[in-house]
């Protein structure tokens, strides 16, 4: 006897076993009539897979995160930004006050690094950024669609990870525009431009179904627009370290998408999305001759999701012996972020 059932007294015990040999014919059924037909039923319709349920829980909070880091991060670059202000005008005042000629005044006044005598001043900044993708998967935006079908299905592939296709988009390239205010020696704001013109997503499908290759492919491009803001920390010598961080709207594109099968390629339709994007950035800068700095950034960058579209697909033999098959494709998508060089140049107006 087990030790649950060594818990339960005697009586308890009999009830159990009265209840296991009772009759169907006893069973009540009268509140939920009892179903008979199920040539109509859908195993798993209203189930979805634990595996797969964490994934936009774990997307809202990376989402609330880095909304939290930039809140943070403009909040503190405006209260240095305030004390600044207010150390520079107490000391104008104390010159002013001990009978000071005014030139000795605005000479306390003036920042003694040449970057911050650009406060309160417009400029242009033009650049170039080297991105390394972080790796993602393409999946199903529902893997229980039926009309148009998902792609890959719920369950787990043959690597015993979600059914989709796992990769990167390789290494971004791409030129950014940005005309900025610097409002304080202290921080600057900043409307940028981002064109990323061609990258590459390389990666592999888990079908069950097939045991060779499951090669994936695409072409991409982006463009992105953002706010930011600067925190320019005290310099060491030639140098000035800065922070930054900015959120906007990415918008990518995504052209068909390649899978290549022992026996078959799958072509998936080109989709367009526009989404969320936020940037962190850390670098320093240094001044090269008059008006004209020189940025060099690290930067995190997260640009939202790339989907797929809702659109016919086609299945091609690659040995001719069947005609081509059209299916009308769900929507699949995989997240975009990455991190890289930035090297920018900065002209005061």
């Amino acid at each position: 006897m087990s030790k649950d059932k060594a818990d339960l007294s005697p009586e308890r015990q009999s009830e159990i076993r009265d209840l296991a040999n009772m009759p169907d014919s006893y069973i009540n059924t009268d509140d939920i009539p009892e179903t008979t037909e199920w040539a109509d039923a859908r195993r798993g319709l209203f189930f979805w897979p634990v595996n797969m349920r964490p994934k936009r829980e774990r997307n809202l909070t990376c989402d609330r995160w880095i909304t939290m880091g930039i809140r943070t991060a403009i909040t503190l670059a405006l209260v240095m930004a305030t004390v600044n202000v207010k150390q520079a005008g107490a000391q104008a005042t104390a010159v002013s006050g001990s009978g000071g000629n005014p030139t000795g005044q605005i000479e306390t006044a003036r920042p003694t690094n040449g970057l911050t005598e650009q406060r309160n001043r417009f400029y242009l900044r033009g650049g170039v950024n080297l991105d390394l993708s972080s790796n993602t998967r393409f999946g199903d935006d529902d893997c229980l669609s039926v009309s148009p079908a998902a792609l890959y299905g719920c369950g787990k592939g043959i690597d015993g990870s979600p059914l989709g296709s796992t990769g990167d988009f390789g290494t971004l390239t791409g030129g950014e525009l940005g005309i900025g205010y610097a409002a304080t020696p202290l921080l600057r704001f900043e409307a940028l431009l981002q064109y990323r013109p061609g990258f590459t997503y390389q990666g592999n499908a888990n079908f069950v179904q097939t045991t060779g290759d499951q090669e994936v492919t695409a072409e991409l491009s982006s463009v992105s627009g953002m706010l930011a803001a600067y925190l320019d920390l005290p310099g060491f010598g030639p140098f000035r370290p800065f922070l930054g961080s900015g959120g906007g709207l990415n918008v990518v594109d995504i052209d068909e998408t390649h899978m290549t099968f022992p026996n078959t390629n799958t072509i998936v339709p080109s989709g367009r999305r526009a989404d969320f994007a936020v940037m962190m950035t850390a670098g320093f800068a240094t001044t090269l001759w008059a008006n004209m700095t020189l940025d060099v950034g690290w930067r995190y960058t997260y640009w939202g999701f790339v989907t797929t579209g809702v659109d016919t697909g086609r299945v091609i033999w690659r040995d001719g012996r069947r005609d081509p098959l059209e299916l009308e494709l769900a929507e699949t998508r995989a997240k975009l972020s990455g991190h890289g060089l930035l090297l920018s140049l900065r002209y005061a107006l």
